[in-house]
């Protein structure tokens, strides 16, 4: 299928760019989601590696686009003109920006980290040589951002374009060069991993990146560089979880092996953003490699974009919230190869699930007895958290076993209370009920996983949608002082009010309603949908109608739920999802 490259003409003509100033970028990102955007349905036909998932067009097209976007932006801000308009440093640092927060999956979240690496180096300066560099630092840093990198796919591609340029040069021949060394490494990628040879197909990632830099190629020069060859065609193809672009992460016994089309690895892609230092990052990379394939972490400054394929979503989502804030979570049931679990002999049955277990069941630890009334309501099993007395991990096994279901979720709505969920779950797995573990730190997150749980669907799908509904709601609790202490916000004293956003301080105020509209509002700038409030017995009189009202009239498009919790519950709690 391969062909000899046709040679580059490397004259720079009057006409193009010797500078790579901020309005080139600009015409570079919208070429490139508009290039993406014609292509994806070719790109997503030849996605055979390492299963034939058919998507990496489409996720290589939304992460430009939202680069793109983000680039726009810039230039279309209040004040962005004479003096104030963009220079290359805004701009490339908006489309690096854009790209994380908008990547999908493998493909999506190594180009978010290539356009990174170059955003680093073109700060500095932005002629051929700059660009030069730029796409070495690019090819550097996407590697390093995967797992397990493999020869034969995008990494590949970037690495030759930027062997191809490595001289500098003036901009126009630095894009050129770029470009051939990147669509000469693509075409030879059939014969690097052996599924591509088979299916007579270039790798999918790889071949999307050389349209991005075609698109480079065409901006600065004004004329577009000739396109690879085409597949010859790709065979029918049974379809399976995954995506070709980027190398195949699969784990410890994985590593490099060209997997048949086809091949059933983890069930789910999780995807998050998660604000974190770069100590706990590595931290995550470490537990998130154990757990699953197909690893990227990439960004920086606080900020990154996690990906993995797991059979174990809720562990991988917990794993964020250990190492930080993920928010903007997204988790894909590609198919669970899991069996269901075979039912209990007689023989080995413990005396209290003697009776018909019911096929599935949500235990719940909630503050207060309407909030648990309420749930109890709503279909779970409930356990009551009273103020200084945390259930113990007997209370949360016994709460499993009078479920009485084959299958049991269960939310533990406190951090305090993992380690002794994560032992309630594992003595109920040993008696042969299939428990999953959700990571619910506040009750809210509870109420919002249970609001979407649908025991007509397979366990797994549950899970995934429980889980997803829970990381997406934030939390926070207004709670009386106790006495004088030091907190996040500063020094408070006996009888303050305090209001904790995610379980630390951040509003000490005198007054329970004034405090309340604070927190709210705080939480607010974020973005949300829908407010809960969880407002418990002896709070002042009206309360959850002056919060109701307040976010009616300050933000129009945010729905509010509330519910009363009755004794034994913090004075208000609150979840924006």
């Amino acid at each position: 299928m391969s062909r000899a490259p046709q040679p580059f003409d490397h004259t720079v003509r009057s006409d193009e760019r010797l500078v790579l100033d901020a309005g080139t970028v600009r015409a570079w990102s919208a070429r490139t989601a508009e290039a993406l955007e014609r292509e994806r349905a070719a790109i997503d036909a030849i996605n055979v590696y390492p299963v034939a998932d058919g998507d990496t067009g489409t996720n290589l097209y939304l992460t430009a686009d939202a680069a793109h976007r983000a680039v726009e932006a810039v230039f279309t801000a209040p004040g962005a003109s004479g003096t104030s308009a963009p220079d290359t440093t805004d701009a490339v640092r908006a489309l690096a920006h854009g790209a994380l927060l908008g990547a999908r999956g493998n493909s999506g979240t190594i180009l978010s980290q290539l356009l990174r690496g170059m955003a680093g180096v073109l700060a500095e300066g932005a002629d051929g040589d700059h660009l030069a560099r730029a796409l070495a630092a690019a090819a550097s840093s996407a590697r390093a951002a995967v797992a397990h990198p493999v020869e034969g796919t995008i990494l590949t591609v970037a690495a030759a374009a930027a062997a191809g340029c490595a001289d500098g040069g003036a901009l126009p021949d630095v894009a050129r060069r770029a470009y051939g060394g990147a669509r000469t490494a693509l075409e030879a990628t059939p014969g690097q991993l052996a599924v591509l040879g088979r299916a007579g197909v270039v790798d999918a990632g790889g071949r999307g990146l050389v349209t991005v830099l075609g698109a480079l190629v065409e901006t600065v020069t004004g004329r577009a560089p000739e396109p690879p060859p085409a597949s010859p065609g790709v065979r029918d193809l049974p379809a399976g979880p995954g995506e070709s672009c980027g190398p195949a992460d699969h784990g410890p016994g994985h590593e490099g092996s060209g997997q048949e089309p086809g091949y059933e690895g983890s069930g789910y892609e999780v995807l998050y953003l998660l604000e974190a230092g770069d100590d706990a990052v590595e931290l995550l990379r470490a537990r998130l490699d154990a757990l699953g394939d197909s690893l990227v972490v990439v960004g920086g400054d606080g900020l990154w974009n996690v990906h993995v394929h797991t059979d174990d979503p809720g562990a991988a989502v917990e794993a964020g919230i250990e190492a930080g804030r993920p928010h903007r979570i997204r988790i894909t049931h590609f198919a669970s190869a899991t069996p269901a679990p075979a039912p209990l002999a007689e023989a080995d049955t413990p005396a209290h699930a003697r009776v018909e277990p019911s096929p599935r069941a949500v235990v719940a630890v909630l503050p207060g007895e309407g909030l648990a009334g309420l749930c109890a309501e709503a279909g779970a099993t409930t356990v009551q958290a009273r103020p200084g007395e945390p259930p113990a991990g007997d209370e949360l096994l016994d709460a499993v076993r009078r479920a009485h279901a084959r299958e049991v979720v269960l939310l533990p709505n406190d951090t305090e209370l993992r380690a002794a969920a994560a032992a309630a779950a594992e003595r109920a797995r040993a008696e042969g009920i299939r428990v999953a573990l959700i990571p619910t730190r506040a009750a809210v997150q509870g109420i919002a996983a249970l609001a979407v749980h649908e025991p007509g669907r397979s366990f797994d799908e549950d899970v995934v949608a429980m889980t997803a509904a829970a990381g997406a709601t934030r939390y926070a609790e207004l709670a009386v002082a106790e006495r004088q202490s030091f907190t996040s916000a500063g020094v408070c004293q006996a009888g303050d009010v305090l209001g904790l956003i995610e379980g630390d301080v951040a509003v000490i105020g005198q007054d329970l309603t004034d405090t309340a509209r604070t927190v709210l509002d705080r939480m607010l700038q974020a973005g949300g949908e829908l407010v809960t409030l969880v407002v418990a017995d002896g709070t002042p009189p009206g309360l959850a109608d002056t919060l109701e009202a307040h976010v009616r009239r300050g933000y129009l498009a945010v729905d509010t739920v509330t519910y009363h919790a009755g004794e034994g519950a913090p004075p208000l709690l609150i979840g924006v999802e």
